[in-house]
C-alpha cells in the first residue's frame, strides 16, 4: 500500500470516487454536503493497494477531514497507513497539532492513533461526531 497526494487527474478522480462510495453510497450522505469549498484548498490524499484506490483523506490547514477507506479494506491497517501519511505531510508543513471531527463509531480507531476526543457530540450530515485532536 502507498499514499499519494492527488495532483494528477486520475488521482483526483480516485480520491473523489472513494469518498463517493463511502459517504454518498454507503452512508447516504447528500453529495452537496460531501463535496464543499474546502476541497479547492485542501491537500487531497489517495491510498492505493497496487494501482487500486482504496482510501482517501484531506488536510486543510490543521484540520483532517473526509477520511474514507473502502469497506473491503477496513481493519487491514489501511486507515492507519493513510493517517500516517497525512500526519507526515502535516509535520513537513510545520503543523504541530491536528484536529478532526470523528463519527462516533470510529473514535476508538483514532484513539489508537493518539487522538483525544473533546467537546460535545455534534451532528454533521445527520451523523453524530465528536471533535478529536492530536499533538504531532
Amino acid at each position: 500500500m502507498h499514499v499519494v497526494i492527488a495532483e494528477t487527474k486520475q488521482a483526483l478522480l480516485d480520491h473523489f470516487r472513494i469518498r463517493g462510495e463511502v459517504f454518498i453510497v454507503e452512508q447516504a450522505i447528500d453529495w452537496t454536503e460531501e463535496f464543499d469549498a474546502d476541497d479547492y484548498h485542501a491537500t487531497l490524499f489517495v491510498l492505493y493497494e497496487g494501482n487500486q484506490a482504496i482510501g482517501a483523506a484531506r488536510l486543510n490547514g490543521y484540520k483532517v477531514g473526509r477520511v474514507a477507506v473502502l469497506k473491503t479494506h477496513r481493519h487491514k491497517h489501511a486507515g492507519r497507513m493513510l493517517m500516517s501519511a497525512v500526519e507526515a505531510h502535516a509535520r513537513q508543513c510545520a503543523i504541530d497539532r491536528l484536529e478532526l471531527g470523528a463519527q462516533l463509531p470510529v473514535i476508538p480507531f483514532y484513539e489508537k492513533l493518539g487522538y483525544q476526543a473533546y467537546g460535545d457530540i455534534f451532528l454533521d450530515a445527520d451523523i453524530e461526531h465528536r471533535m478529536m485532536a492530536k499533538d504531532l
